[in-house]
């Protein structure tokens, strides 16, 4: 009984003798702290005076880098901004990457002049995208891989030329969404907007629910910053999205392009945010792309205002649906998940009757699932069977010849012309391939060379 008695004491001293000694750590080194905190604060008003007298002379002196995070963007990266108080800021957990950005971005801002320098011409590829993916209108898209390349260069005077896909159609004018967002893009560097050269390679399909449109308006805006030597903020502000949406409307063609991969896109009261949702592995992409042009303005003109309350719980399950099959890898649940009553029914009934058959032509011949393009009238098929090369693969791994055959011969019985092309989602987005001249230099060489 009394050998209990004495364990137990011991257990208590030891207890009290450890909390005394952690309580005597944390105020001697909060102390310690404090102390060099208000000799900073001293030293730090004793140099104002030392500073001010020699800003004039530093005003004159050559600037070695400029500062690219504009004012109207607050990161938040104080300690109080961040939940905590400048005497005790709080603690950054493992999973806080994107809190941790920022604080680096905050802390460190500045880019190098010769990485902002005015270019002569710049050559920007971008892939196009496929919109809606069924129920997802206006917010849900992916990154497709066929790209077209855009070179801009000063020039004398304003041009426009273009060759392949739709090089006939698209207005070689102002109207040009290429200029427009080249427009935007010197509005916003606050500078002249000179004459310049264009020159589309084009390999979207123009006006076919590819993403074409979206294309030009993010390959303009690149074009644009890099020939005016101007860098905008991503990481809290993501301002490229934020001119290219506020130009398209909406997000579900313009994420995709510029960041690649699927995006769900929405607009959070303040500004345009957008996230990336895993693409399943060995996914192909089946489309039948018509000889016709789809215009949105027609597509979206026989959409009602408003949907009844059952369709719009239809549709956000089948969102939630797709989401989740995406994010698990699962092909099968897709077909299911790109169901939709906002537009596809709609667009179906008025503009393109061959769309409901061809969808069950293409399920019926083993796609996972099938849709509606964007505005149309492209209609896009996902089938399995593209993990390794493809093209060595044995034929009974692989339905895109099946499907493909499928969506042609439906296409025959309604008397529409076009043509079928594979390919896959593209997990990269636009990019700069060629630049005059060049960001690489003798100590460092980015990818391109460019």
């Amino acid at each position: 009984m009394s050998t209990n008695n004495d364990v137990t004491k011991l257990a208590v001293t030891a207890a009290l003798a450890g909390g005394i000694g952690a309580a005597l750590t944390y105020y001697l080194v909060d102390n310690s702290r404090r102390q060099r905190g208000q000799e900073s604060r001293a030293m730090s008003s004793s140099s104002s005076s030392s500073s001010s007298s020699s800003s004039s002379s530093l005003a004159g002196q050559h600037r070695r880098s400029m500062i690219f995070q504009d004012p109207e963007y607050d990161l938040g990266t104080s300690a109080k901004s961040i939940g905590g108080s400048d005497d005790h800021p709080s603690v950054l957990m493992p999973h806080s990457h994107e809190e941790r950005m920022r604080r680096r971005i905050a802390a460190r801002m500045a880019v190098e002049d010769e990485n902002s320098v005015p270019r002569t011409s710049v050559t920007v590829r971008v892939p196009a995208s496929s919109a809606n993916c069924g129920p997802g209108y206006d917010c849900i898209g992916l990154a497709v891989d066929l790209w077209t390349e855009v070179t801009v260069s000063r020039a004398e005077h304003f041009e426009i030329t273009a060759e392949g896909d739709g090089a006939d159609e698209m207005p070689k004018d102002g109207s040009n969404l290429l200029v427009t967002g080249v427009k935007a893009a010197y509005e916003t560097a606050g500078k002249p907007m000179p004459p310049l050269r264009y020159h589309v390679a084009s390999r979207i399909p123009y006006a076919r629910g590819l993403g074409s449109s979206s294309a030009a308006i993010v390959a303009g805006i690149i074009a644009g910053l890099v020939l005016a030597g101007h860098r905008l903020p991503v990481w809290g502000s993501e301002s490229l999205l934020q001119i290219a949406a506020t130009i398209e409307g909406h997000p579900d063609n313009v994420a995709p392009v510029i960041y690649g991969g699927f995006q769900i896109g929405i607009h959070n009261g303040k500004r345009w945010a957008t996230e990336r949702v895993p693409c399943p592995s060995g996914m192909q992409l089946v489309m039948f792309i018509p000889d016709f042009i789809g215009k949105t303005s027609a597509a979206r003109g026989v959409l009602s205002d408003t949907i009844s309350r059952s369709d719009a719980a239809f549709n956000v399950g089948r969102a939630a649906f797709l989401i989740h099959a995406l994010c698990l890898g699962n092909l099968d649940n897709l077909k299911w998940g790109v169901e939709d009553r906002m537009h596809q029914p709609q667009r179906a009934d008025a503009l393109y009757k061959h769309l409901y058959p061809m969808i069950q032509a293409a399920e019926d011949a083993g796609a996972c699932c099938a849709y509606l393009s964007g505005a149309g009238p492209t209609v896009m098929a996902m089938t399995s069977g593209a993990s390794g090369d493809i093209f060595t693969q044995r034929e009974k791994e692989r339905t895109d010849f099946t499907v493909a055959k499928a969506m042609m011969q439906c296409a025959e019985t309604f008397g529409v012309k076009g043509r079928i092309v594979v390919t896959q989602a593209s997990q990269e987005g636009a990019r700069v391939v060629k630049v005059d001249p060049p960001f690489s230099s003798e100590y460092i060489t980015f990818r391109d060379n460019v």
